[in-house]
């Protein structure tokens, strides 16, 4: 039984097609403003790459951290003008916007307070929590981004180990009216086994409304095409949750 687990565990199943998806809406593609692409070279390399798998939009998504990346409109915007017009100029077709992903703290509450927030398609804002230690007040922070008018994405939720081993919290979330995205990275088991274990239990419950790569590097991308048999992710995106499609 031990050996016959471990082969079952190995399963895979045909290749799935990421341009299903038709939008990514999670990567860190804007070079040199966060810790994901470094420089054009790389941006426009992820871009071909993105386009290559099927991908007809990107919404790139720089970190907004006061105590790391202190990144403003100006400088996200200011920023994808310029990939926008270098894309273009080397001839790839993928569309490419960009809002942000905030970091639960004080500064995001400003910045909610104050409505200066990018966001993705006029309608979600992208926000993320500590890895390490559970924010007890994470509920002000869905019902801020409510309150300036906006539906909260909880980004890799999977990945919050304080919540490991059951569904409660995402359920409330969800009853609260936020959305749920899942890395698809977290089903090759890139973060660890617990998180893979956790985003299997959370596809079982059908609890997230988007799927996304979360890029940084090439080697995301490329990890995500050799593990495109994966059940679980033939099962969450067959689920019929998935709104990636509707950001087109």
């Amino acid at each position: 039984m031990g050996l016959f687990n471990i082969f079952k565990s190995k399963k895979t199943l045909p290749n799935i097609d990421f341009g299903q998806l038709v939008v990514d809406m999670h990567s860190h593609l804007i070079p040199g403003i966060d810790d994901g692409a470094q420089n054009m070279d790389e941006t426009i390399a992820l871009l071909a790459k993105f386009e290559s798998m099927g991908y007809k939009k990107i919404i790139t998504t720089p970190h907004v951290y006061s105590d790391c990346y202190k990144n403003t409109p100006e400088i996200i915007l200011g920023g994808l003008k310029q990939v926008k017009q270098t894309a273009k100029d080397l001839g790839l077709s993928i569309e490419i916007e960009a809002a942000a992903e905030y970091y639960c703290d004080e500064y995001f509450l400003k910045l909610i307070n104050q409505k200066e927030l990018l966001t993705i398609n006029n309608k979600y804002v992208l926000m993320e929590f500590s890895f390490h230690t559970e924010m007890e007040n994470w509920k002000e922070f869905v019902f801020g981004v409510q309150a300036a008018g906006y539906t909260p994405i909880i980004a890799h939720f999977e990945r919050y180990v304080y919540w490991h081993g059951s569904t409660k919290v995402a359920e409330e979330m969800i009853a609260l009216g936020a959305k749920l995205q899942l890395n698809i990275n977290s089903l090759t088991g890139h973060y660890g086994p617990h998180i893979k274990k956790q985003s299997e239990l959370l596809i079982d419950k059908e609890l997230f409304s988007f799927l996304a790569t979360d890029c940084h590097r090439i080697q995301h991308l490329l990890l995500m095409e050799n593990s495109a048999g994966l059940p679980y992710l033939h099962k969450v995106l067959n689920s019929g949750k998935l709104l990636n499609q509707d950001l087109a």
